[in-house]
């Protein structure tokens, strides 16, 4: 009883810290003039219809029955979900409020939450319907739709969509986008090229699991996998999960699509109770004007987990080594329901290192992606190392099972550790350096 008093208290004196900062606000804020323009640039891309938030933030009538609502969420800074440490690096995708912000929309709720002058407002924000990149130059949709069982474990499937392009194509804008949203954990989407032999049993248009991977989920992993070449995926286009954003390269930048190519989804249906069907799909938007740099994603994972039963802060490290140079663009930790925190370090050549990205309170439930404010060189040689921690104990609320020792797997109650960066360099360098160190990886 004494602790939940104390968290009371911490949390009003908290709130009334806040709410005395908004009174520095000068005049009561009012939708049209002032909480606008920030939803527009904070929450609309997520709070409206068909989008991944369960309600819409378009206009004052949307708005003001959840006044209440927002008003915690940015006290607690809860929303926009938001979770790199502000001391560490410069991103460009940074959704967090300022205090500014926070100040006003507590000073607007407190005041009533006034409509105000509509001629005030700004222009509306216009989105493609159904697309967050605007609308694609092509859409590739899985042929035949995959049923969703109610309940249970489904294995990652796979669907193969030939691309049919005759020439290479600059992809600048990518966008993977489920059927089933409440059932899909992600989507991601690889560029398979010609002559690989990744997934060489799966036949176009039809849902494959390779044959070593069935039934590996409900069998503890133990289950003898397939063979090697069934393993290494090909080249990431763009992934789908609840907050990580597009594929989205600025101009002159670009990722490559090869004559001849698959593209490959890789599928994860979280069953919820519900059964339902799925038919996935990928919009691309070409580039425009000539590439300069390629943009690829390299990784540094590790997949030898072992977490103890009750253990609240398992470490595990990862790294990578840049074999050429490169600039670096964009940073998206992974875990799942266990994962802590996550710590990305450059080790230079020279010796010298320079932390690029703490999370110090990861968030399964929003796989976010954070974009360099500026492409920060990594010259060749330079080490990417990842360290990562671990809640397996009780007081995890969202641990699945604190009594069981934790290994690496697909599913959300198993685990993972994976330091995803992309990259850009020279489009006219010879790639292949980085997809060796891809391979070995994955070895």
């Amino acid at each position: 009883m004494k602790l939940n008093l104390f968290a009371l208290t911490l949390a009003a004196s908290a709130a009334a810290s806040v709410t005395a900062m908004a009174g520095s606000v000068t005049s009561t804020p009012t939708y049209y003039k002032d909480i606008a323009p920030v939803l527009q640039n904070r929450c609309q891309e997520c709070h409206r219809k068909g989008e991944v938030a369960p309600m819409s933030f378009m206009s004052y009538d949307e708005v003001r029955p959840w006044a209440k609502a927002i008003k915690t969420a940015v006290l607690t800074k809860k929303m926009p979900p938001w979770f790199a440490d502000p001391h560490v690096g410069k991103f460009s995708n940074d959704r967090s409020l300022s205090q500014h912000e926070i100040d006003t929309f507590i000073a607007w709720i407190d005041g009533g939450a006034q409509a105000g002058n509509p001629k005030d407002a700004p222009e509306p924000r216009k989105f493609a319907e159904g697309w967050t990149i605007g609308e694609p130059d092509l859409v590739f949709q899985m042929p035949t739709a995959i049923d969703v069982p109610a309940t249970g474990v489904v294995d990652y499937t796979y669907v193969v969509i030939p691309t049919g392009f005759t020439e290479d194509k600059w992809v600048q804008f990518a966008e993977a986008r489920p059927d089933a949203r409440s059932a899909m954990h992600h989507i991601i989407a690889f560029l398979r090229p010609p002559g690989s032999h990744w997934l060489k049993n799966a036949k176009p248009g039809v849902p494959y699991i390779p044959e070593g991977f069935k039934g590996r989920s409900q069998t503890g992993g133990k289950q003898e996998q397939g063979s090697l070449e069934d393993q290494i995926p090909g080249e990431l286009l763009v992934g789908y999960a609840p907050g990580l954003p597009p594929t989205t390269c600025k101009p002159g930048e670009a990722k490559l699509i090869k004559a001849g190519s698959d593209i490959v989804l890789q599928l994860h249906y979280t069953p919820n109770g519900k059964a339902t069907t799925d038919r996935s799909r990928v919009g691309l938007i070409f580039a425009k004007e000539p590439v300069e740099r390629r943009v690829m994603s390299m990784l540094a994972m590790n997949a030898f987990l072992k977490i103890p039963a009750g253990d609240a802060n398992y470490e595990a490290r990862a790294r990578a080594t840049v074999p050429l140079d490169v600039n670096l663009v964009a940073l998206t930790p992974h875990m799942h329901l266990r994962g802590k925190d996550f710590l990305y370090t450059a080790v230079y050549p020279t010796g010298e290192k320079q932390v690029l990205l703490n999370v110090p309170h990861y968030d399964f439930n929003w796989q976010l992606s954070y974009v360099e404010n500026q492409e920060l060189l990594l010259p060749k040689g330079t080490r990417i190392e990842c360290v990562a921690h671990y809640d397996n104990s009780p007081n995890n609320p969202a641990n699945p099972d604190a009594t069981k020792e934790v290994r690496w797997g697909d599913q959300t109650f198993e685990e993972m550790m994976i330091g995803f960066f992309d990259v850009s360099f020279d489009a006219k360098a010879d790639p292949t350096p980085l997809r060796q160190r891809q391979r070995d990886q994955s070895e």
